[in-house]
């Protein structure tokens, strides 16, 4: 089997619809996609209704969090989309998200820079505004030759000249809430450090105790020491470990199925789960 659980669709930041994305999933020889777009799960209708036959689908949402001052995001899979107490947070995220990308292109302007809020708007299409539609302008303006290279502390990182903070949850609560609507969570990419500052492996263990099912090891921002030393902490604490592509279509460089997790790690997660259960493909619309 081959199994990607971290993908984004145009529901959030990524550039192919719900549609594509599961069909290209099937086309790349996926078994298992999960469709994790940031704090939203408005694409998993439109994915389950064209969900080719041999695919499952995993419904999941990557959640905006903070701890200690440090951007962190939490995969959360087969949670209850409707539970009342994680619906409500998810909106929060989502709406503080126009502001945020309103707050970014006012410091751009003043920069020199001419991005519009018409501009990201068109880019962001029916997806969340978010940071990477702000990149893509810079992209589209000639600025910065690639979405990656927006990410810098010149213009957008954590902490840039440019980069505006946005309501995030503290990751504990975060754990709370998917555990309540009977998801299954996971911390993404926790040794990206090109991305900005990561939190230490002391509160990565304060999350295991709290009831953090696993880590992504295997991303396209981890080289091979981060993850040698991921997979050790991931023993040490009991953790599962995943790995994923992180797709986002034509925004980012990587393709699905880049990385993959190992089927019994994805029997287990199914096995946690009581908010929701994979999908298997009949045949979509």
């Amino acid at each position: 089997m081959r199994i990607d659980l971290h993908t984004h669709s145009t529901a959030s930041d990524g550039t192919d619809s719900p549609t594509r994305l599961v069909r290209t999933a099937a086309a790349a020889g996926l078994d298992v996609v999960a469709l994790t777009d940031h704090d939203t799960t408005r694409g998993h209708a439109e994915a389950l209704a064209a969900l080719p036959e041999g695919l499952t689908l995993v419904t999941g949402a990557e959640l905006s969090c903070r701890h200690d001052g440090i951007s962190m995001h939490l995969l959360a899979y087969l949670f209850d989309p409707e539970e009342p107490a994680l619906l409500a947070e998810r909106e929060l995220l989502r709406d503080d998200r126009v502001p945020r990308a309103k707050g970014m292109i006012a410091r751009l302007n003043a920069l020199g820079v001419p991005v519009t809020w018409e501009q990201v708007c068109r880019i962001a299409g029916d997806g969340s505004v978010g940071r990477p539609h702000v990149a893509s302008a810079l992209v589209e303006l000639g600025v910065v030759p690639t979405v990656g290279e927006a990410f810098t502390p010149e213009w957008l990182a954590d902490g840039g000249r440019a980069c505006v903070e946005k309501h995030e949850t503290d990751p504990f609560e975060a754990l709370r809430l998917v555990k309540a609507a009977g998801g299954v969570a996971v911390f993404a990419h926790p040794a990206a450090a090109k991305r900005g500052r990561t939190v230490p492996d002391s509160a990565i263990a304060e999350m295991a105790a709290a009831g953090l099912d696993g880590i992504e090891v295997d991303h396209m921002d981890h080289d091979p020491g981060a993850r040698a030393r991921l997979r050790g902490l991931a023993k040490e604490l009991g953790l599962l470990v995943t790995g994923s592509s992180d797709y986002h279509g034509s925004r980012k460089t990587c393709v699905l199925g880049e990385y993959t997790t190992d089927p019994e790690v994805y029997g287990e997660i199914t096995r946690r789960a009581t908010g929701a259960f994979p999908v298997p493909g009949t045949g979509g619309a």
